[in-house]
Protein backbone atom coordinates (compact mmCIF):
# COMPACT_ATOMS: atom_id res chain seq x y z
CA UNK A 1 0.00 0.00 0.00
CA UNK A 2 1.16 3.37 -0.88
CA UNK A 3 -0.61 6.16 1.67
CA UNK A 4 -0.71 9.29 0.25
CA UNK A 5 1.34 12.46 1.38
CA UNK A 6 -0.36 13.92 4.26
CA UNK A 7 -1.19 17.32 4.53
CA UNK A 8 0.91 19.73 6.33
CA UNK A 9 -1.40 20.17 9.56
CA UNK A 10 -1.35 16.12 9.77
CA UNK A 11 2.26 15.60 9.90
CA UNK A 12 2.85 16.10 13.42
CA UNK A 13 0.09 13.60 14.66
CA UNK A 14 1.70 11.10 11.92
CA UNK A 15 5.22 11.53 13.06
CA UNK A 16 4.19 10.52 16.46
CA UNK A 17 1.68 8.11 15.92
CA UNK A 18 2.56 6.70 12.95
CA UNK A 19 0.32 6.42 9.52
CA UNK A 20 -2.09 3.93 11.27
CA UNK A 21 -2.47 4.83 14.84
CA UNK A 22 -2.92 8.68 13.37
CA UNK A 23 -5.90 7.40 10.90
CA UNK A 24 -7.62 5.76 13.71
CA UNK A 25 -6.82 8.75 16.68
CA UNK A 26 -8.11 11.18 13.21
CA UNK A 27 -11.53 9.19 12.07
CA UNK A 28 -12.38 8.83 16.32
CA UNK A 29 -11.29 12.43 17.53
CA UNK A 30 -11.27 14.53 13.89
CA UNK A 31 -13.17 17.74 14.68
CA UNK A 32 -13.56 18.04 18.17
CA UNK A 33 -11.14 19.54 20.91
CA UNK A 34 -8.46 17.76 22.24
CA UNK A 35 -6.42 18.47 25.60
CA UNK A 36 -2.94 16.78 25.47
CA UNK A 37 -1.93 16.78 29.10
CA UNK A 38 1.78 17.41 30.04
CA UNK A 39 1.47 14.88 32.58
CA UNK A 40 -1.33 12.33 31.64
CA UNK A 41 -2.43 10.42 34.42
CA UNK A 42 -4.52 7.88 31.81
CA UNK A 43 -7.74 9.06 32.59
CA UNK A 44 -8.42 10.84 29.67
CA UNK A 45 -10.36 9.39 26.32
CA UNK A 46 -7.13 9.62 24.39
CA UNK A 47 -5.82 7.41 26.79
CA UNK A 48 -7.61 4.33 25.06
CA UNK A 49 -5.74 4.35 21.99
CA UNK A 50 -2.67 6.64 22.92
CA UNK A 51 0.07 5.69 25.29
CA UNK A 52 1.50 8.39 27.58
CA UNK A 53 4.83 8.79 25.80
CA UNK A 54 3.09 9.51 22.51
CA UNK A 55 0.33 12.04 24.62
CA UNK A 56 3.05 14.03 26.20
CA UNK A 57 5.09 13.88 22.72
CA UNK A 58 1.67 15.47 20.91
CA UNK A 59 1.43 17.81 24.41
CA UNK A 60 5.02 19.15 23.39
CA UNK A 61 3.80 20.46 20.16
CA UNK A 62 2.02 23.74 19.13
CA UNK A 63 -1.18 21.99 17.63
CA UNK A 64 -4.32 23.53 17.82
CA UNK A 65 -7.01 22.73 20.19
CA UNK A 66 -9.46 21.00 17.40
CA UNK A 67 -7.98 17.82 15.51
CA UNK A 68 -8.41 18.51 12.07
CA UNK A 69 -11.14 16.02 10.26
CA UNK A 70 -8.62 15.61 7.24
CA UNK A 71 -11.71 13.75 5.37
CA UNK A 72 -9.93 13.94 1.92
CA UNK A 73 -6.71 12.20 3.03
CA UNK A 74 -8.54 10.12 5.51
CA UNK A 75 -10.26 8.79 2.13
CA UNK A 76 -7.37 8.30 -0.28
CA UNK A 77 -5.77 6.69 2.55
CA UNK A 78 -8.75 3.82 2.85
CA UNK A 79 -9.00 3.48 -1.04
CA UNK A 80 -5.05 2.81 -0.81
CA UNK A 81 -5.79 0.19 1.59
CA UNK A 82 -8.65 -1.22 -0.31
CA UNK A 83 -11.95 -0.32 0.87
CA UNK A 84 -14.74 0.55 -1.56
CA UNK A 85 -16.04 4.11 -2.06
CA UNK A 86 -19.77 3.42 -0.03
CA UNK A 87 -17.35 1.49 2.86
CA UNK A 88 -15.12 4.95 2.84
CA UNK A 89 -18.53 7.03 2.87
CA UNK A 90 -19.58 4.86 6.01
CA UNK A 91 -16.64 5.56 7.86
CA UNK A 92 -16.63 9.26 6.73
CA UNK A 93 -20.28 9.72 7.62
CA UNK A 94 -20.57 11.46 4.31
CA UNK A 95 -22.44 10.63 1.12
CA UNK A 96 -20.41 8.70 -1.98
CA UNK A 97 -20.70 11.70 -3.76
CA UNK A 98 -18.37 13.39 -1.57
CA UNK A 99 -16.01 10.25 -1.54
CA UNK A 100 -16.10 10.02 -5.07
CA UNK A 101 -14.74 13.84 -4.92
CA UNK A 102 -12.24 13.52 -3.05
CA UNK A 103 -11.31 10.05 -4.87
CA UNK A 104 -10.88 12.21 -8.08
CA UNK A 105 -9.66 15.36 -6.82
CA UNK A 106 -5.46 15.26 -7.17
CA UNK A 107 -3.70 15.53 -3.97
CA UNK A 108 -1.87 18.64 -3.65
CA UNK A 109 2.14 18.82 -4.17
CA UNK A 110 3.62 20.20 -1.30
CA UNK A 111 4.99 23.11 -3.11
CA UNK A 112 1.49 24.01 -4.16
CA UNK A 113 -1.54 25.72 -2.07
CA UNK A 114 -4.48 24.74 -2.65
CA UNK A 115 -6.20 27.79 -2.36
CA UNK A 116 -3.99 29.81 -5.01
CA UNK A 117 -5.31 29.80 -8.62
CA UNK A 118 -2.98 28.26 -11.45
CA UNK A 119 -2.06 31.18 -13.63
CA UNK A 120 -1.30 28.82 -16.80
Amino acid sequence: MTAPRPPAQLEPYIRVLGPDLALRFLLRFGGAPVYFAANPKGRAMVSGILTDDQVRALAAMDLPRRVPTAKPWIARTLAAQGLSGNEIARRLHCSDVTVRKYLSEPAASPAEDPRQPRLF
